[in-house]
């Protein structure tokens, strides 16, 4: 974690406006809301649309098959450095059929043994769309040999949303959920 402390502090449901509680209120769980929610109803016309746009992305919407696109999130999490979103998305990650190794190769990235053709090319394109905001010819020519050209679109726009969600979890000091525990690679990130 960048902060072992928020910068700014998820509210409580009972300290919310209207307003607040209005837009939060998809997101509810049993009662419960996720400290990512909670902390960005600090701005809750923001919180509403970026719910529309992350619903896309983590929707059948996206055409990228569920397992994919968790790998995509995963590496862009563990690129930014956000404990907050790889730690949320190892569970998302797990139920989606990706297993403990395979996580772990992540961490790695596309030179780890274990990947397909086809998962080297999403691990590659969110590499180079992280560290350079573009996907070379060859990577993009490695992904269209897999993906058709939506589910290539998709990947960008995934790589796009949880690069922006590292972006503010890290900035805004999102702390894990009670009961989560921080891979030890992004102890002190």
């Amino acid at each position: 974690m960048r902060l072992s402390k928020p910068r700014i502090a998820p509210l409580a449901i009972a300290d919310m406006s209207e307003e607040q509680k209005e837009a939060v209120q998809p997101m509810l769980q049993d009662g419960r809301l996720l400290n990512i929610f909670a902390t960005l109803a600090h701005a809750p016309k923001a919180l509403t649309r970026f719910q529309q746009w992350g619903a896309y992305v983590l929707s059948r919407r996206n055409s990228l098959p569920a397992r994919e696109r968790e790998i995509v999130i995963l590496r862009v999490g563990f690129l930014c450095q956000s404990g907050y979103e790889f730690t949320q998305h190892t569970g998302i990650g797990r139920r989606e059929g990706l297993s403990p190794h395979e996580i772990e190769a992540i961490k790695e990235g596309a030179g780890a043994r274990n990947w397909t053709e086809a998962e080297q090319a999403l691990i590659r394109a969110a590499d180079e769309l992280v560290r350079g905001h573009f996907v070379s010819d060859a990577t993009w020519a490695a992904l269209a040999k897999h993906f058709d050209e939506k589910q290539c679109m998709d990947v960008v726009f995934t790589v796009g949303q949880y690069t922006q969600v590292s972006m503010f979890l890290n900035t805004f000091g999102v702390q894990l959920e009670p009961g989560q525990a921080l891979d030890p690679a992004l102890k002190g990130a």
